[in-house]
C-alpha cells in the first residue's frame, strides 16, 4: 500500500465478462508436506444483500475450515475489521495518541455519528449445525467451539450477520473523497490465521492484514445500476429482479476478497496476449485530464504485469482490476483500489506499486502484520525496477530514494528493528521508513552481497518455492543460501533483527599500502576502487570471512576480513592516489564522508 512519508520520495470481474478459468486445487498446500510445512485452508460461501441508501447489508456466510495443523483447536477467531471505525475503538484512540497521526485518520473516527460508523454484528453462529457461543471484542470475534477441531478435521460454520459501511476514512468505506460510492475491503467476518506460531487474531489498529488461503463463492445483491469490480470471476449473467441484481462470483486460491461499486463507473478492458484480462474502473465525472490518464494507463499496466511475471514469477489468475476507490492505493486479491485524481506519473507509479503487491504479500503471503517490510519493502524494490524499465532516461540506481529514506532513518535516532510489529512503532514515519525504505534496501543490498545475478535467481526461486504459501523472513535468506552456498544469517540478523549500522572508512593511504576501518557494528564484504598515481584504476573485493564465499566479480579478490578485526590493511603493486569504498553506493553505509580518501 502507498503511504506519503519522508521516506518515499516526496474482482469481481466486470459484470459483462464471462467466467474465468478456475485455478486447479491440486496444488494447494493443504496438508503436511515432506518438509513438515502445513497451512490451514478455508472455503467461504457468502450471500450479501446491500442497501445502497442506508449503506447497510445483511450477510449469510457458510465457512468450511480445514485444520491441517498437528494441533487440536479449542477456539477460533474472526476479524471484524469494520468495527474499527467507531469512536473509542483502538484505531481511534491510537490515532489520537500517536505522536504523528496519519492525516487520513486524525480525529475523524472520534466524530462519527451512529449512521456513519462501521460495524459487523454477528447475529448467530453454528458449528456443524449447533449454535455456539461467541463474543465481540473490538475488531475480533472470539468463538468457543462446541467440539474441538482435531488435526485433519473439517468443520462447517454458518453465520448470519448485519453490517454497516463506514464513512470512508481508512482504505475502506463509503463515499470516498472522490465520490466513489463503495470501497469494500476487509468487509466480511474473516477467519483469523493459525500457523506454527499459533493464532494471529490481532486487533485492527490501522496497519496490515493476514489471511487464510482458500476459495470464495460470493453472491452479491445490489442496485442494478451499480457497476461492480474487484476479486474473482463472474459466473454467468446477473439475475435481475425488482430493481436489484445478484452477481455470482468465484475466486479460487486467494486469502482475501474485495469489491468496489459505483453507478458512474466507466469500465475499460485490455486483453494481454497470453496473459490476463485487465480491467479499469473509474468515475465518468472526472476532469478531462484525469480521464485521459485512465485511458492511457492500460497499455503500461500490461508492461508492468509482464515485467513482474518475467522477473518474479508468472501471474496465475485470469484477471486483474485497477479500480478508483479507497484513500490512496492499497492492494487486494486480483485488484487494487487507487484514488484517481492524480498526475499520470503518480497514477502509473502507484499502480506499479500496488500491482507488485500481487507477488509480494498476495502470492507470497507473508504475515504483513508482523513482517510488514517483506511486502512493502520487497514491493518497493521490484516496482522501482519496473518503473525504471519503462523510463527513457533510466537511473543507474533506481533504488536511490529507498537508500535515502533508510539512511535518514538510521541516522535519526528513532529507528526500531524490522522485527517490530507493524502496530508497535512509536512514530508512523518510522514505520514507513522501515517498512518501505529499509525493506527495499534489504533486497537491493542483498544483491550487493551475493551479486545481482544471484539475487535475480533468488527472487525467482523464492517465488517458485513459496507462492500460495506463508513465507517467513528467514525463508528469503535460506533461498539465497541455497542459490549461492554462502552463509548469510549474519546479514539477516544484523539488518533485520537489530538497528546495527554499516559504516566503513578509509583510514589511511601510505604509498602502496591501504588501511580500512570498520566503525559500525554490522559486517559487510567490501568493494574497493583504487586509483593509482599513474592514472590507472583497479577494483578490489574483500570477502567477509563469516560469509564463507565470494560473490561473482571481475575485481581482484584479496584476503578475507574477519568481522572482529576493526582494521584491515593490504598492499598494492603501485603507488596509490585515492581509494573509494563501494563506488556503486549499493552498500547502505550511514556515513559516506569517510568512504573516499586521497593521498
Amino acid at each position: 500500500m502507498k503511504h506519503f512519508t519522508i521516506s518515499l520520495l516526496s474482482l469481481f470481474i466486470i459484470t459483462s465478462c464471462g467466467p474465468g478459468k478456475q485455478l486447479s486445487n491440486t496444488s494447494k498446500a493443504s496438508s503436511v508436506s515432506a518438509s513438515g510445512y502445513w497451512q490451514q485452508h478455508v472455503d467461504y460461501a457468502m450471500e450479501i444483500d446491500m442497501d445502497v441508501n442506508s449503506y447497510q447489508y445483511k450477510g449469510k456466510q457458510k465457512l468450511v475450515y480445514t485444520n491441517n495443523s498437528p494441533d487440536v483447536l479449542n477456539r477460533v477467531y474472526y476479524h471484524l475489521y469494520f468495527n474499527a471505525f467507531q469512536p473509542g475503538s483502538e484505531m481511534d484512540v491510537r490515532s489520537l495518541t500517536i505522536k504523528d497521526p496519519s492525516p487520513k485518520i486524525s480525529d475523524r473516527i472520534s466524530k462519527l455519528q451512529p449512521n456513519e460508523i462501521g460495524y459487523i454484528k454477528v447475529n448467530s453462529l453454528k458449528q456443524n449445525g449447533k449454535t455456539i457461543s461467541h463474543s465481540t471484542v473490538g475488531t475480533v470475534l472470539e468463538v468457543q467451539l462446541d467440539k474441538p477441531i482435531g488435526p485433519g478435521e473439517k468443520v462447517t460454520f454458518d453465520m448470519d450477520f448485519d453490517a454497516q459501511v463506514p464513512i470512508q476514512i481508512r482504505r475502506s468505506g463509503r463515499n470516498n473523497k472522490e465520490g466513489v460510492a463503495l470501497s469494500m475491503s476487509q468487509w466480511y467476518p474473516k477467519l483469523a490465521e493459525y500457523d506454527d506460531e499459533g493464532w494471529h487474531a490481532d486487533p485492527y489498529i490501522g496497519r496490515e492484514f493476514h489471511g487464510v488461503w482458500g476459495d470464495f463463492d460470493v453472491k452479491l445483491t445490489i442496485d442494478e445500476d451499480y457497476v461492480v469490480g474487484g476479486t474473482g470471476y463472474l459466473q454467468g449473467e446477473p439475475n435481475v429482479e425488482s430493481g436489484k441484481k445478484t452477481l455470482h462470483f468465484k475466486a479460487p486460491r486467494v486469502h482475501d476478497f474485495t469489491w468496489a461499486a459505483d453507478p458512474d463507473f466507466i469500465h475499460d478492458t485490455f486483453q494481454m496476449p497470453n496473459g490476463p484480462l485487465l480491467h479499469f474502473y473509474y468515475k465518468k465525472d472526472l476532469e478531462q485530464q484525469y480521464l485521459d490518464n485512465w485511458k492511457k494507463l492500460p497499455s503500461e499496466t500490461a508492461m508492468l504485469m509482464n515485467f513482474f511475471s518475467e522477473n518474479i514469477g508468472k501471474y496465475p489468475y485470469d484477471q486483474y482490476s485497477v479500480i478508483q476507490g479507497g484513500d490512496g492505493g492499497m492492494e487486494y486479491a486480483m485488484c487494487t483500489l487507487i484514488t484517481g485524481k492524480r498526475s499520470y506519473g503518480s497514477l502509473l507509479g502507484v499502480t506499479a506499486h500496488e500491482l507488485a503487491h500481487t507477488w509480494f504479500q498476495f502470492l507470497l503471503a507473508s504475515n504483513e502484520t508482523k513482517h510488514e517490510w517483506m511486502d512493502e519493502g520487497f514491493t518497493s524494490y521490484i516496482s522501482a525496477l519496473a518503473m525504471n524499465a519503462l523510463r527513457d532516461n533510466k537511473k543507474s540506481n533506481p533504488l536511490e530514494g529507498s537508500y535515502r529514506g533508510y539512511l535518514a532513518l538510521a541516522n535519526s535516532g528513532y529507528e526500531q528493528p524490522l522485527t517490530t510489529h507493524s502496530d508497535r512503532y512509536e512514530f508512523n514515519q518510522v514505520y514507513s521508513n522501515a517498512a518501505y525504505s529499509k525493506g527495499a534496501v534489504f533486497l537491493a543490498q542483498l544483491g550487493y552481497v551475493i551479486g545481482e545475478d544471484n539475487l535475480k535467481k533468488t527472487i525467482k526461486k523464492y517465488f517458485d518455492d513459496f507462492s500460495f504459501k506463508h513465507p517467513k523472513p528467514f525463508d528469503i535468506i535460506r533461498t539465497a543460501e541455497r542459490i549461492t552456498d554462502f552463509e548469510l544469517d549474519w546479514y539477516f540478523i544484523d539488518f533485520a533483527q537489530t538497528t546495527n549500522t554499516i559504516d566503513y572508512g578509509v583510514k589511511s593511504i601510505n604509498g602502496k599500502s591501504v588501511t580500512l576501518e570498520r566503525i559500525g557494528l554490522m559486517p559487510m564484504p567490501i568493494d574497493l576502487s583504487v586509483t593509482y598515481i599513474d592514472g590507472t584504476t583497479e577494483n578490489f573485493y574483500i570477502p567477509l570471512q563469516m560469509m564463507r564465499g565470494e560473490k561473482p566479480t571481475s575485481a581482484t579478490i584479496i584476503s578475507d576480513w574477519a568481522w572482529a578485526m576493526p582494521t584491515y590493511s593490504f598492499e598494492t603493486k603501485k603507488e596509490i592516489e585515492s581509494v573509494e569504498i563501494d563506488a556503486s553506493q549499493m552498500m547502505a553505509d550511514v556515513d559516506r564522508g569517510n568512504n573516499v580518501l586521497t593521498d
